[in-house]
């Protein structure tokens, strides 16, 4: 049964309320001044509020103000019961938060009308809001689950660190590592174009069927292959728009070679030095088109030498495609100086980094999701 408040200063008009609602069926709780009101609406959580405009005390307006900036009654339906018809103290009510008005003199048909609309609206706003909840509680467990799927950091035989943010709950960025053999280490980090579900659910796939070597026959130690095959994996269509740009690597710790390749992806960057003043930068990227844009894609090979301390950082376009504050939009050069200036043997500043990104961005969250690799090869003794 819907429980309604009425709140009105006229004891007839109350009691006169009161009697044509509980005809309805509905259970009916009074106040005479706005504070009654509001304290009772405290108490009760009444799916509909019936209140004057004109009382002593608080108003119907400061009553309405206060009832609808509280969330707990973000569903309740609340009337404003009038005398006053024009434009203007419409607009006023409307402000205020009212969702419907009753003109004085109360017209019983009317009055069953616009409190059978209103608790429409009342339900309907609560299966909505549940329905959110339970949305969001998947949409987290979802969240959960791809954050399960994301490798543990190592330090031995050298260190790998991340930091991943999606610009929601669920986002298109993901990459992995692991061992190939007791020499190779395959290295890699995707970005699925869009955000959120969508996006997330092909990164997802690509991850499990690296990490499973399902593609049976292809050389997990050629770049240009892997990326290859996924393409033929992953084109587009008309049920599936999504295409990702990815950056995948094969280190050998026994001759401290790097094999990569990319598609469409920002480059990896490697510095190498101890300090920022010594410090060599280099650029690793191949020429290629994102995967599943086109079937005859080619990819090609690069190769680096890693010396003694070096470190690799492999990242999305999301940390270094920023808006600033003044509007202008951050770049790759900027992000590439930020992490020489940082570079540092013994310190991880991984968390320097993304410390220097939160507070360069100009909105409480990023537009786009934010990965960033950090492999450390300092104890390497090459």
């Amino acid at each position: 049964m819907f429980q309604i408040l009425v709140i009105d200063d006229d004891y007839s008009i109350k009691i006169l309320l009161e009697r044509m609602l509980e005809k309805q069926g509905y259970e009916v709780v009074t106040a005479s001044s706005g504070e009654e009101g509001i304290e009772k609406a405290l108490v009760y959580r009444p799916a509909l509020i019936i209140c004057d405009w004109i009382m002593p005390g608080l108003t119907g307006l400061e009553v309405c103000h206060h009832i609808k900036k509280d969330p707990k009654f973000s569903t309740t339906f609340f009337i404003l019961l009038t005398s006053l018809d024009s434009v203007a103290d419409c607009v006023k009510g409307l402000d205020a938060g009212a969702d419907d008005f009753i003109s004085k003199p109360i017209e019983h048909n009317e009055l069953q009308a616009r409190v059978r609309a209103g608790l429409r609206l009342h339900q309907l706003s609560r299966d909505l809001q549940a329905q959110k909840l339970l949305l969001e509680s998947e949409m987290s467990e979802a969240a959960e689950y791809v954050r399960s799927l994301l490798p543990f950091s190592m330090t031995e035989p050298f260190n790998i660190n991340f930091r991943f943010i999606p610009s929601r709950q669920l986002g298109g960025d993901c990459f992995d590592y692991y061992w190939l053999d007791d020499d190779c280490l395959a290295i890699y980090l995707l970005d699925t174009a869009g955000h959120g579900l969508k996006a997330t659910l092909p990164s997802v796939s690509v991850l499990n069927l690296l990490r499973s070597r399902a593609l049976k026959g292809l050389n997990y130690y050629q770049p240009s292959d892997v990326l290859k095959a996924l393409n033929d994996t992953f084109q587009m269509n008309y049920q599936n728009d999504k295409y990702f740009t990815i950056w995948y690597g094969v280190y050998n710790r026994t001759n401290g070679e790097l094999i990569y390749a990319s598609a469409g992806h920002p480059p990896a960057v490697l510095v190498t030095g101890t300090s920022p003043r010594k410090s060599e930068v280099k650029l690793l990227k191949t020429p290629g088109m994102p995967v599943g844009m086109f079937p005859e894609a080619k990819y090609v090979d690069g190769f680096c030498n890693i010396e003694k301390f070096s470190t690799l950082y492999i990242f999305s376009d999301g940390a270094y495609e920023i808006t600033k504050s003044d509007g202008t939009l951050w770049s790759l050069d900027a992000f590439i100086q930020l992490l020489v200036s940082l570079q540092n043997p013994i310190d991880s500043q991984l968390d320097r980094v993304l410390s220097y990104l939160i507070a360069l961005n100009s909105k409480d969250a990023f537009d786009d999701d934010l990965s960033i690799l950090q492999i450390k090869f300092d104890s390497l003794s090459l």
